[in-house]
């Protein structure tokens, strides 16, 4: 079994997608760092590593008995047994997990640079791991807005992917509402050069053609519209304001 000592880690809980649980370079001075001071590492084939950084399933049984109880967190100079946490990599992507005790992908995190090099020099000469479960990984996954696809959130930062997921909350809320004036409206702020051509659209037509001009990229046109969207909404405006560190205008 191979380990690593002394790790940062950055938790991302119950994050989906992998694209959401952040690399260092966009890790943030208020975010919950701790230091683990044992953690073993796996060489998985890259089918179950996609499949842990990717998804919230249940993780291999014979997975969870290999690393059990043999990962330490090290917090006011105690050190403190944990009994699912591991680093996996398939020689390309590194993530670590910990179940806190489940036996799911609760908690996720990426490594710093430093050690991330010292994982794949680790791993070189090493066999794969191989884990035997039910669950295979090999059904397509499905993506929705509340769950957007990672070509989706290609190239964009943390503040961006968060803003990004925010529309989507808030497209999402739109639709339930089923309201055709509204839709309209918002439609017409954000292509106000059509504002003849939408007030024609039923409400699918309308919020089909709203969501898809939207969902790709982002820009300040986007982020404008999301600030005026959500005005109004007291949970949606504290998400815009703890990524953008300002009220909504």
């Amino acid at each position: 079994m191979l380990y690593l000592h002394d790790v940062w880690v950055n938790w991302f809980e119950g994050e989906e997608n992998g694209y959401n649980v952040c690399h260092f370079h966009e890790w943030r001075k208020d975010d919950g760092v701790e230091l683990l001071d044992q953690v073993p590492l796996l060489k998985l084939d890259s089918c179950l590593f996609n499949y842990i950084e990717n998804d919230l399933a249940e993780l291999p049984q014979s997975l969870l008995d290999e690393i059990y109880q043999k990962a330490y967190l090290r917090k006011n100079h105690e050190r403190i047994q944990l009994d699912y946490c591991f680093v996996a990599t398939d020689g390309t992507g590194i993530i670590v997990v910990d179940t806190i005790g489940y036996n799911i992908p609760i908690r996720k995190s990426r490594l710093i640079p430093r050690q991330e090099q010292l994982v794949y020099e680790m791993v070189e000469n090493h066999d794969t791991m191989n884990f035997e479960f039910e669950k295979k990984p090999t059904t397509s996954k499905e993506f929705h807005i509340l769950a957007p696809s990672p070509g989706l959130m290609s190239g964009l930062t943390r503040k961006e992917r968060q803003l990004k997921q925010l529309l989507f909350m808030a497209l999402d809320q739109l639709r339930s509402s089923e309201n055709v004036a509204e839709i309209r409206y918002w439609y017409t702020e954000w292509r106000p050069e059509r504002y003849l051509e939408i007030q024609n659209l039923d409400f699918e037509e309308a919020w089909e053609q709203l969501y898809e001009e939207t969902q790709y990229g982002w820009t300040s046109k986007h982020e404008h519209f999301c600030e005026n969207l959500i005005k109004g909404q007291p949970f949606f405006e504290k998400l815009w304001e703890m990524e953008n560190g300002s009220k909504v205008n």
